[in-house]
């Protein structure tokens, strides 16, 4: 895979990612196009600045003179660029119309006419909506999404598998569950507790902390991506669940365990649900480990403690995001634990 064109590459997953390629494949080089949104980051990948593999554009996805320059000569497309926090798109769903559909069809575009060889399309588990108690999502589950985040993102799944029945442009969709690890953006429910408790302030937590999330270690994630990338099948999708389901509330005691404080409770501040909350994901893996031979290697334990560290030890990269966020965030951070922490992924 000489050239692949990383949208969103300055974000969580994407920066993981470009370092995860530019690692395993010294031949491997990387365009990243990222409109370096208020979740884009330039410091994710500091450590490249001077790497003659990696190439940076500044550019949104929605603009197709931007995204036909970034594409040129690539083989392959990894689309992570996207609007991704559930609470922003209750308040304003029009930017994840505009980024998350609008934007993956520019892309779909461009690959088509320039003939890539594979398009990763990177989905969420949220397309499928919400879980009882018990089972888990199959790739054949309906997409039932309950958010504007998650419509917006099931509409780009059905555009990209679209664009292979009418086009038979190789796209393969992958849904992972809820990442976590270094470089995530500080509004996510793992850095936002993390982060809270080392300035002494409290986590917020939505409802009673009931909801259950599946977490998958971000190196885990990057992966399966890799495996997709060289072994998916084109008009597939593959579920990439950490099988690691965690209530919120359990989460949040095994975060304050691991940073060594007493009394619990004090330091929870429960806040008003979210507006139609999911109650519970949780990803069947099957096709995945039967197709790609992926499974999640990082004990969650494991890869908690290393994110609780990396933090601890990065704060320097996270306190001027939560700056910013305090300032610029009408409607968001406005208790005093902080914004309500979205369980979400990017």
């Amino acid at each position: 895979m000489p050239r692949l064109l990383v949208t969103g590459g300055c974000g969580f997953i994407g920066s993981n990612f470009i370092r995860h390629m530019l690692k395993r494949r010294p031949e491997c080089e990387v365009v990243n196009l990222d409109a370096l949104t208020y979740a884009g980051n330039k410091a994710n990948l500091q450590e490249l600045e001077d790497d003659a593999r990696h190439r940076f554009v500044h550019g949104r996805i929605e603009d197709p003179a931007v995204v036909e320059a970034a594409i040129a000569n690539c083989e392959a497309v990894v689309h992570f660029a996207a609007e991704s926090h559930v609470d922003r798109s209750i308040a304003d769903a029009a930017p994840f119309i505009t980024t998350n559909v609008l934007g993956t069809q520019v892309l779909l575009d461009a690959a088509c006419r320039t003939g890539v060889k594979r398009f990763i399309h990177v989905s969420t588990d949220e397309v499928y909506g919400a879980l009882g108690s018990e089972g888990r999502f199959t790739e054949q589950t309906p997409l039932r999404p309950r958010s504007p985040y998650a419509a917006s993102k099931a509409a780009g799944d059905l555009l990209a598998q679209a664009y292979w029945e009418t086009h038979k442009l190789p796209v393969i969709i992958v849904r992972p569950s809820n990442n976590y690890g270094p470089y995530q953006f500080p509004e996510k429910f793992i850095p936002v507790m993390v982060t809270n408790l080392i300035e002494g302030r409290k986590v917020p937590v939505y409802g009673r902390g009931e909801n259950v999330r599946d977490w998958l270690y971000v190196e885990d994630c990057c992966r399966a991506i890799e495996l997709a990338l060289d072994k998916g099948k084109p008009g597939e999708a593959y579920n990439i669940g950490g099988e690691s389901e965690r209530r919120n509330i359990d989460l949040a005691q095994l975060v304050v365990n691991l940073m060594g404080l007493a009394s619990f409770d004090s330091w929870l501040e429960f806040v008003p649900d979210r507006p139609g909350h999911d109650f519970r994901y949780a990803l069947d893996n099957t096709k995945i480990a039967r197709e790609l031979g992926w499974r999640p290697e990082k004990k969650f334990e494991d890869g908690l403690r290393d994110t609780v560290a990396w933090y601890s030890d990065h704060a320097d990269w996270w306190r001027p995001l939560k700056e910013r966020l305090r300032r610029s965030s009408a409607g968001f951070w406005t208790s005093a634990a902080g914004q309500p922490p979205s369980p979400d992924r990017r």
